[in-house]
């Protein structure tokens, strides 16, 4: 057999495109079964082949298109998350939160806990709270108590809701505390200092002694503070309960420091300093003015 030469090789491997053509295939085979085809069926085959791949190739660029933006989008944030806890009356209770930070509630309190990517509100909705915060500069802590809010990023403050009145009371750190839809208008409350708020601006600042034992050892340090508040105060306390004073003793202002394990033996001594009496009514306790 005659060996094919180098020239003749390269003439085989430079084939023409056209033979490689799939619409020429389809041709061929067409015309194998009908044994004739003319140029005009030839160019047709050709034609329909061409919108196929055309259409085929549309349909890959729409797919990348479509997992590229996917992947381009940011994921969606994280719904918020609310928790609720209470007490009852002579109960404390420690909470710690899911960002790290501590709660300690007195009785009959309760409060809402939100939080969110962006932020972490509280909502003392009846009693007192002492809160030590976690740090997080991207999540303010608001504690919205009544008409206030107190913000802070990382501090140990105390609120006590009565009345409608706020107290605030700072052991680290620094608190802005004012109006809850405003609390960056209020005043700046630091550490060793307390104030209040009563429905419409937060009172100018008061030293206090934050190395003094105070409710969460069952304590109570009063300045000035309305007789009414105070029993409010004894009555998230366990014991007997205290019936409101009267009007001509509720808003009687007290200085002390008391002990809240007793209440009968406190007003016993409280009444005998500012003109009234105890009596046993039932479960209650009621004033008597002397």
């Amino acid at each position: 057999m005659k060996p094919v030469s180098r020239e003749a090789g390269s003439a085989l491997d430079r084939r023409d495109p056209f033979l490689d053509d799939p619409a020429l295939t389809e041709a061929l085979a067409a015309c194998a079964a009908s044994g004739r085809l003319s140029d005009q069926d030839v160019r047709r085959l050709r034609t329909n082949r061409r919108r196929t791949l055309a259409s085929a190739t549309a349909a890959t660029l729409v797919a990348i298109i479509s997992v590229a933006a996917w992947h381009i989008l940011p994921p969606p944030a994280s719904p918020p998350t609310v928790a609720y806890y209470a007490t009852q009356r002579g109960e404390q209770r420690a909470v710690r939160l899911a960002d790290g930070s501590h709660l300690r509630l007195n009785g009959a309190t309760r409060i809402a806990v939100t939080f969110a990517a962006d932020r972490r509100d509280i909502r003392l909705d009846s009693g007192e709270a002492y809160f030590d915060v976690a740090h997080d500069a991207a999540r303010p802590f608001t504690v919205h108590a009544g008409a206030s809010g107190a913000r802070v990023l990382g501090t140990a403050f105390d609120v006590d809701l009565r009345r409608g009145q706020v107290a605030l009371a700072v052991y680290r750190g620094a608190v802005r505390f004012g109006r809850g839809s405003a609390p960056h208008e209020g005043v700046v409350v630091k550490a060793g200092w307390r104030s209040q708020f009563d429905g419409f601006a937060a009172a100018a600042p008061r030293r206090f002694d934050v190395a003094q034992q105070d409710w969460r050892q069952g304590w109570l340090d009063t300045d000035a503070m309305r007789l009414d508040d105070l029993i409010e105060a004894l009555n998230r306390q366990g014991g007997p309960l205290v019936a409101a004073p009267p009007a001509a003793l509720a808003a009687m202002p007290v200085s002390g420091r008391f002990r809240l394990d007793d209440p009968a033996r406190l007003l016993d001594a409280i009444g005998a300093a500012y003109g009234f009496s105890v009596k046993r009514d039932g479960p209650q306790l009621r004033l008597v003015p002397s």
